[in-house]
């Protein structure tokens, strides 16, 4: 389990699926900007397969945007890829981190950063894949952050300020512990109902981080973020968001967890417990994780934890359509009108990438590594 599952994706790629070198003076950037494919979508609809036919078509590499495959040893209930479904592909932003260390958005931007200069150097095009739309927008509209993930605003500079924020949200902590969750998002949803609509209750982190941007300075997060969403994209960028009936969305959700239980999810969580993990970690908070661990401590049962795991998702991947129905320029892929034919679905998709400028040539490539941080610890990524 872990990194182990992963050292196959550092060979080079097979030259059978070598199909998309982009030679140095090809199209793809209009104005100079990098080319870059986003494939999102609610969870469970199926992306991973969908991303590695891509990759194949276009000669991809493909920077995962989850925020629970980061971590190492948090294979079952991300529902990471494995290195035989991988098939070469060589992928980033997974396994880079240990479950006690902090992530955010901001981390996610920087990292996704470093790896883009490899990808680009090798002839390829990066393929982000995943369910979170906020990372998705970061890395896209080039978003700034200040301390703590939080966009930068103003009075974050001020060092009396930053001060008062951490007084701030140590106060918000404080209060999460001693009234529960519930009692800090009510006062989310006074501040910024949007902001509430959007965020689960048990997100802890995204709900104070949503009250201090609204304390320090005086506006929503939410209205702020929407004014993000129309800065122009830092790339020539094909944004798609796989979709399917809420039925069929909401049938997969449940066979996975179920399948998540047979493969062991709770001894996996259970092995990170011994290792030190508990409910307030970042990583912890993952669905499946939190609540498995609820089930751990005695303070619910199997199927209890198993039942709010499942509900928690729906609601999960019914906010995202939602954020993803807020965002400028996405193009729909309904896997119903394809009749869920993806050789349809990658076909739409290349002619959507040709019209957009996003071209690609033939050609051998050269080693299917990684991101820096990757490379040193010897591992692959997602």
């Amino acid at each position: 389990m872990g990194s182990d599952r992963f050292k196959t994706a550092d060979r080079d790629i097979p030259d059978k699926i070598q199909v998309g070198r982009m030679s140095a003076g090809a199209p793809g950037r209009p104005g100079g900007k990098p080319p870059m494919v986003i494939l999102s979508g609610p969870t469970a609809v199926g992306k991973t397969k969908l991303s590695i036919a891509l990759a194949k078509a276009i000669g991809g590499e493909i920077i995962s945007a989850d925020s629970c495959q980061v971590y190492r040893h948090m294979d079952i209930g991300s529902a990471k890829i494995t290195a035989a479904q991988m098939q070469g592909i060589p992928h980033h932003m997974i396994d880079i981190l240990e479950p006690w260390e902090d992530f955010s958005v901001a981390v996610f931007k920087e990292k996704c950063e470093q790896c883009l200069p490899g990808i680009y150097g090798r002839g390829h095009i990066p393929i982000v894949t995943g369910g979170t739309g906020f990372y998705v927008q970061a890395l896209l509209r080039d978003i700034e952050f200040g301390s703590g993930g939080t966009q930068s605003c103003p009075a974050e500079s001020d060092t009396q300020a930053e001060a008062e924020n951490g007084a701030y949200r140590a106060w918000l902590e404080e209060l999460a512990r001693e009234r529960g969750p519930a009692y800090l998002h009510d006062m989310l949803r006074k501040a910024d109902p949007d902001s509430a609509e959007a965020i689960h209750p048990n997100n802890r982190k995204r709900v104070i981080r949503a009250l201090e941007f609204f304390y320090l300075t005086g506006e929503p997060i939410s209205r702020h973020n929407e004014r993000e969403r129309e800065k122009e994209s830092a790339y020539n960028a094909c944004y798609f968001v796989l979709n399917d009936r809420r039925e069929r969305i909401y049938e997969n959700i449940g066979k996975r967890v179920d399948e998540m239980l047979v493969q062991g999810l709770v001894a996996e969580v259970e092995r990170l417990r011994e290792m030190g993990c508990r409910r307030g970690m970042v990583s912890m908070q993952g669905l499946g994780y939190k609540e498995i661990l609820a089930y751990l401590e005695g303070e619910v049962s199997l199927e209890e934890a198993v039942e709010t795991v499942k509900r928690d998702t729906r609601h999960f991947a019914k906010r995202q359509l939602t954020w993803f129905r807020r965002e400028r320029e996405v193009i729909w892929v309904d896997k119903e009108k394809f009749d869920r034919n993806e050789e349809r679905m990658l076909e739409f998709m290349l002619e959507e990438l040709q019209a957009r400028g996003i071209s690609w040539g033939f050609g051998k490539s050269g080693s299917g590594s990684c991101c820096p941080e990757k490379q040193s610890a010897g591992q692959t990524e997602r």
